[in-house]
């Protein structure tokens, strides 16, 4: 398997960017791209999804001045099941709020005009974070989380009609060797495609081979590279905002835990910074002494 070393080499577009997601996972023409990672994400009791349609992914407020919500994804099965998936491409500082407030559209588009009875399908929210949670909520070696409505008291599922389903894709370290599951290889799909140079000998089913197809950059017309390269622009400049303000974070605390006297080797492991750039902080402070 190879991966591309520098920018010249890459061959498939990045699914993290806006383009890239809705390019493979929200055209009608790459819809069993969607169905197939959905089947392998929900594991349904009721049996695998067949068929799905697009929805309108762009949704008024219902007053002039209410904010409008822009789903990367937004689907319904055949059985009236409604799904938003989300490419979350960095931290929110409200994350888990706005994934609350996208969900309550679903809801409400299955409220009839007339007398109606309340009876309500299934309503998932999908969101691939760029991101882990923060504060260590979850451990190190869990991804997939599944959130429904729970009695406090006991646990047991109040409401099991509105899931909300999260992978942490920076928690996913499987190696190509090591994918078992549907799940696992999509997983290493999305994470590592913009870095290959070949379909991996380990995806080996129908649908990557649709993935791969549909993810080559130079099948292209010269107005969709465009339009990519502008989307991922935008994502890089994104990335770089984040990383700033981290690491801008990260000094701070490290001037703090410096001036405490605390050995270089706690500074490393709670600003998460380099011995390099935590050196770099002291001659700073030094400096200005």
């Amino acid at each position: 398997m190879k991966f591309a070393s520098n920018m010249t080499e890459v061959r498939y577009i990045n699914p993290y960017t806006d383009f890239g997601f809705k390019k493979l996972f929200g055209t009608e023409l790459n819809k069993g791209l969607l169905i197939s990672f959905l089947n392998a994400l929900l594991e349904k009791e009721e049996g695998t999804i067949t068929d799905l349609h697009y929805l309108n992914s762009e949704r008024l407020g219902d007053l002039h001045d209410q904010r409008k919500m822009v789903f990367d994804v937004y689907c319904e099965l055949e059985d009236g099941e409604k799904i938003i998936v989300e490419m979350q491409k960095s931290e929110q500082q409200f994350f888990k709020e706005r994934s609350i407030y996208y969900a309550t559209t679903p809801i409400r588009d299955q409220a009839p005009v007339g007398p109606w009875d309340f009876h309500l399908k299934n309503v998932y929210t999908i969101g691939i974070l760029n991101f882990s949670f923060p504060d260590n909520e979850y451990p190190a070696d869990s991804f997939r989380h599944e959130i429904k409505l729970l009695d406090v008291a006991d646990k047991h599922v109040f409401y099991d009609k509105l899931t909300f389903i999260y992978l942490e894709m920076p928690k996913f370290s499987k190696s190509v060797n090591e994918l078992e599951t549907m799940l696992d290889k999509w997983m290493f799909a999305l994470q590592n495609l913009a870095r290959l140079l070949e379909r991996p000998a380990a995806l080996q089913e129908r649908v990557f081979t649709q993935l791969f197809e549909q993810a080559e950059i130079m099948q292209y017309t010269p107005q969709e590279r465009s339009r990519y390269e502008e989307s991922l622009k935008d994502y890089r400049d994104l990335i770089n905002v984040v990383d700033t303000a981290i690491l801008r974070k990260g000094e701070e605390v490290a001037r703090k835990m410096i001036a405490d006297g605390l050995p270089l080797s706690s500074i490393i492991k709670y600003t998460e910074l380099s011995e390099e750039a935590v050196n770099k902080v002291k001659e700073q402070l030094q400096e200005k002494a």
